[in-house]
């Protein structure tokens, strides 16, 4: 669609109707027209509907109970890929094998990954995986999602962790990514040359996300979570085929495997500790939603039982700034490391240690794992995470993906651009011209600035 098309047929007055139909008969209200109301959200220039009816749009769509219909969310993340900056090209094998060839010799600090060694393990698969959670679980506990995302890419599985900085917790995963001296801010274009170099990718949210930028005023002023707070983990512009998924309520179980169904995700473990945590419980039994090809299975994993790990409580695993998060992930990475002195001497069993915190990610590390078809069982997993952090290929992964990021953002002209907090205002700005590049935008702004 053209952008002339897209202003004439997404407007406040047609977005009217659709608000008006949602607010009188919100029964008859469909997923396509949820669909159809995204877009007017995601028009490029901002304007398909005012803040007044955006605002009401978002409160009427949460009062009635429609954003929690599987085939509502669906809907909406379809739409929200959409607009995504565009980086199939980028991640495809044809692609990757030129650009990569291309971009290696503008970085030869950085050697390539051989990934013939560990292709071939398990079935074999290949692809993209991802290990995300909704947040929102009140605990504030440890970066875990994150670190096991580099533990498992130091086995040779191709992660593309989608993440963004902290918005319930004290870090999140790009505040810790940034802490611990990597660049979040290179163009797609140096994608390959990423994954060539290291399995562990890192996708900041905000910057593949630009219409979404003038929203984020809006939702910050409405004091409740709303459909905007469980799509980002199904919005990853990567598109993985396999991923473990947590969420911080029961209820959204069955919702985001039916989601993840409707997105043609091929597996994926949806889970949630029953103390109601957003990742595999450390402390007890935790619920799942299994997707394998289309069929969903329902049931409950326990550290102990399933994983040959002892149990924590969730307090031994909470979180900290990520300048101290960054030190524990240092010292889980790397064998040498010394254990960090917020660590090293816990006042009581239930405060953070590094042991607790190591187990914890091993759990996540080993369901990744098993999900990506690397190994049948979760103990398999286990073996194998511990194995990717003793022989230092997580370490190996991380080093490597740093280097990288820090040097394909250095070849921007102009140097890193700003990493915001929200909203793809760096890249919508035109301070990361690359993805404006991506979006087709940068050259139109361009020849207008000149005129």
């Amino acid at each position: 669609m053209t952008r002339q098309e897209e202003q004439t047929q997404y407007t406040p007055d047609t977005f009217k109707v659709l608000l008006k139909k949602l607010t009188q008969v919100p029964d008859d209200f469909t997923p396509e027209d949820v669909a159809q109301c995204f877009r007017h959200l995601c028009r490029s220039d901002g304007k398909g509907a005012t803040e007044a009816q955006i605002g009401s749009f978002i409160t009427a769509l949460t009062l009635s109970g429609l954003d929690a219909s599987p085939q509502v969310v669906a809907a909406c993340a379809q739409v929200l890929r959409e607009h995504s900056v565009q980086i199939g090209s980028y991640l495809s094998g044809e692609s990757q094998s030129e650009s990569s060839a291309d971009n290696q010799s503008k970085h030869t600090s950085v050697e390539k990954w051989d990934f013939s060694k560990t292709d071939n393990v398990g079935d074999g698969y290949t692809g993209l995986v991802d290990i995300v959670g909704t947040g929102g679980d009140g605990f504030d506990t440890y970066n875990v999602s994150t670190t096991a995302a580099v533990v498992v890419s130091g086995t040779g599985l191709r992660v593309a962790k989608h993440g963004s900085k902290a918005a319930t917790s004290t870090s999140g995963s790009a505040d810790l990514l940034m802490s611990l001296g990597a660049s979040l801010t290179y163009p797609p274009s140096a994608l390959p040359t990423l994954l060539s170099t290291s399995p562990f990718l890192f996708l900041f949210a905000p910057h593949y996300h630009p219409s979404l930028a003038h929203l984020a005023p809006i939702r910050r002023q409405l004091n409740f979570r709303t459909i905007f707070n469980v799509l980002g983990p199904l919005i990853n512009p990567a598109r993985p085929q396999r991923m473990v998924l947590g969420v911080a309520k029961k209820e959204l179980g069955d919702t985001f495997a039916e989601v993840l169904k409707l997105l043609q995700v091929e597996r994926a473990l949806v889970v949630c500790g029953k103390e109601g945590l957003d990742e595999i419980s450390c402390e007890g039994e935790t619920w799942t939603w299994e997707l394998i090809d289309g069929e969903i299975t329902t049931g409950s994993i326990h550290p102990t039982r399933d994983f040959g790990l002892a149990t924590h409580p969730i307090s031994s695993v909470r979180g900290s700034t990520p300048e101290l998060n960054a030190l524990t992930f240092k010292s889980i990475l790397d064998p040498a490391s010394p254990t960090p002195p917020h660590l090293s001497a816990p006042a009581t069993p239930d405060s953070p240690s590094i042991d607790s915190i190591t187990d914890y990610v091993l759990l996540q590390s080993a369901a990744l794992l098993k999900v990506a078809g690397r190994v049948d069982n979760y103990k398999d997993g286990v073996e194998m995470a511990r194995q990717s952090m003793s022989s230092a290929g997580a370490l190996k992964a991380w080093e490597g993906f740093a280097r990288i990021s820090q040097e394909a953002t250095a070849s921007v002209a102009g140097g890193p651009g700003r990493v915001e907090e929200d909203g793809g205002e760096a890249a919508k700005g035109g301070l990361v011209p690359a993805w404006l590049h991506a979006k087709g935008e940068f050259r139109e702004k361009k020849e207008k600035e000149n005129k």
